[in-house]
């Protein structure tokens, strides 16, 4: 049975990852991320603001997500994501590792 690379849950089984959308928005959850992109497609991109993003997100270009502006963890643990709260912050590991990430963004989280 195929596994979801983000949540490694059961795609089209219990995996919420895997919910096309028109927008074009679920190729990082599904394990597909843009050609050029230089992150893995679990990766956990952290913006200067504190928000959590995901590879091929429609916000950023992931060729512009660079240090110091920018922090990522590139092979997260699987169930971070859905931690990534103001009281489960989730900390850069690459780029600018100063750059912590207490929200998701709304576009990925879909």
């Amino acid at each position: 049975m195929e596994r979801c690379d983000f949540c490694e849950l059961p795609v089209g089984g219990g995996c919420a990852c895997s919910l096309s959308k028109d927008d074009g928005t679920a190729r990082a959850r599904t394990g597909t991320v843009a050609a050029g992109s230089v992150f893995p497609a679990g990766a956990v991109l952290v913006s200067p603001r504190g928000v959590a993003h995901r590879p091929g997100c429609m916000h950023q270009n992931d060729n512009e997500v660079t240090a110091p502006q920018w922090g990522w963890i590139p092979e997260p643990d699987p169930q971070l994501w859905r931690r990534i709260s103001e009281g489960s912050p989730a900390q850069a590991t690459h780029g600018n590792t100063a750059r912590v990430a207490t929200r998701r963004c709304q576009s990925c989280d879909a």
